[in-house]
This record gives C-alpha cells, sequence and structure tokens, in this order.
C-alpha cells in the first residue's frame, strides 16, 4: 500500500506531517464554526423569521436590522470578508491567521447564511398549525417551539447541512489568507510549487468531506420526515 501511495502521491507521501496537521485544522474549523453557526445561526433564524411584519413576534426595526445583516454577510465574497475581519479577528482571538485567526470571518459568514436557511425552513410550516396552537392559547414562544421548531426539523437539517458544506468550502478559501487547513496547504505545496498530486488529493479530501456531511444530513431528513 506504501508503495502505492508512493508512485500515486508521491509529493503528499513526503510532506505527510504538513497534510495531517493541515487536515486536522480543517476538521478543527469545521467543528467550532459548524457548533458556533448552530448556536447562533438557528436563533438568529428564528427571530428572522418571527420578527417579520405577519410574524407572530412581529417587530419591523428588528426584523429590518436582521434582514439587512443576513443582505450585508451573504452578499460579500467570502476572501474580502475575512481580509475586512482581519482587525476583529486580533481584537478577539489575538491573532488573525490560523485556526483561531479563522474562527471570526467563518462565523461571520456562516450564520446569516444559515439564519436565512432556518428562516426558509419555517416558512414551509403548515399555517394551519398556527392556528390550531393559537386557538389552544399557545403564547408565541410555545408556537415557535412546539410547533415552528418541532415541524421544520426537516427543513432545518437541510439548512444546517447546506450551511455545514458551505463552510468546509470556506475554509479551503480561508488557506488563501492564512487560515491554514487544506485549502492553505493546497495552495503553499500544490499550486505555488506546481506540485499537481497535492491538489488533486486536497481535492478529493473535501469531495469526500462534502458527501459525508451531505449523506448524514439526508438520513437525517428521512428519518425527521413525517
Amino acid at each position: 500500500m506504501a508503495e502505492l501511495l508512493n508512485v500515486i502521491m508521491p509529493n503528499v507521501v513526503e510532506r505527510s506531517g504538513q497534510f495531517w496537521q493541515a487536515f486536522g485544522e480543517t476538521l478543527q474549523m469545521v467543528g467550532i464554526v459548524g457548533v458556533l453557526a448552530v448556536l447562533i445561526g438557528i436563533p438568529f433564524g428564528v427571530l428572522l423569521f418571527a420578527t417579520k411584519p405577519d410574524g407572530i413576534l412581529k417587530s419591523r426595526p428588528i426584523h429590518f436590522v436582521l434582514n439587512k445583516i443576513c443582505d450585508i454577510f451573504r452578499s460579500i465574497p467570502f476572501i474580502l470578508l475575512a481580509v475586512i475581519l482581519m482587525m476583529l479577528s486580533r481584537l478577539i482571538v489575538g491573532t488573525a491567521i490560523g485556526v483561531k485567526g479563522a474562527i471570526i470571518p467563518l462565523t461571520v459568514a456562516t450564520v446569516p447564511f444559515l439564519g436565512r436557511q432556518i428562516e426558509g425552513a419555517l416558512s414551509e410550516v403548515p399555517s394551519g398549525l398556527l392556528e390550531a396552537a393559537q386557538a389552544m392559547g399557545c403564547s408565541p414562544w410555545e408556537i415557535i417551539w412546539r410547533v415552528y421548531l418541532k415541524e421544520a426539523i426537516p427543513g432545518i437539517a437541510r439548512g444546517v447541512t447546506i450551511t455545514l458544506i458551505s463552510l468546509i468550502n470556506f475554509t479551503a478559501i480561508a488557506g488563501a489568507v492564512g487560515a491554514g487547513g487544506l485549502g492553505n496547504f493546497a495552495i503553499s505545496y500544490g499550486h505555488s510549487r506546481g506540485l499537481a498530486d497535492i491538489m488533486w488529493t486536497v481535492l478529493l479530501i473535501i469531495i469526500v468531506m462534502v458527501s459525508v456531511v451531505q449523506a448524514v444530513g439526508n438520513l437525517v431528513v428521512r428519518k425527521t420526515t413525517h
């Protein structure tokens, strides 16, 4: 097996230490930011949906601000967002490079993205369920928890899946601005030094990671759809 790898990807084998470090950094970024995106993005999306003019917590000022945050940060290309937020990263985590430096821009990019996905998932809940809950005297927050979030689980799972896949792509882009990970490994060794096997190996791994996330997301959707 080792001989085969030496033939297929000699430069990856030669730099196996850097490769595994880069792979670990990518997993760290996806894991940490993925958790932060879910913890912040789902409540963000719930508020975005509930404060609409016809929502159960309708509030034009709050909805306007949240909606504009989504529109602005989703419209900025990630590589530009990462550069813009370098100073903020230094202020909060003490550095703008490496895994720590990438957490802030990756989180800022993924939270509005997931928030919009959550808003769409909640919009798919049948209005009849809302009317029934209101007729039973449920409070707005009870309706959000017992009706919207409960019934929208498949849509939320799809939104989280799409967000994690986008996050994997963002981590690869973040490598271009010193975030480390597979993106940085591919650029530093594969692109800059013309080592094609490194580029193809990184590409294959990212495809596998995306496929695994998609498969798990599809499984959750199937299990929660009723």
